[in-house]
């Protein structure tokens, strides 16, 4: 659990609340716990499905960030641990 624990809220202590990195932060930690929680409920289908819209919405909200904002997508990226988006995506 040293490098898949939840990510903490002392990276984003000085962004906004509703922000677009803050929401993409929140993401994460939900895309993290749904992955924990597949290891004992691999046939959970449903929470499968909301694992993908949580995915799908992530990947929109990065796509706007890399658009708007490339300095502060690279940087959420690398503290966050996540790949980054093929060209094919944005």
């Amino acid at each position: 659990m040293s490098r898949n624990s939840f990510i903490y809220l002392s990276l984003m202590s000085d962004k906004k609340e509703g922000s677009i990195e803050s929401q993409i932060f929140r993401l994460t930690n939900r895309i993290i716990k749904l992955t924990y929680h597949f290891r004992t409920h691999g046939k959970d289908y449903s929470s499968q499905r909301g694992l993908w819209k949580i995915l799908g919405k992530r990947k929109r909200l990065l796509a706007y960030l890399f658009k708007t904002d490339l300095m502060n997508y690279q940087d959420l990226t690398d503290q966050l641990g996540i790949r980054r988006l093929k060209k094919s995506d944005y």
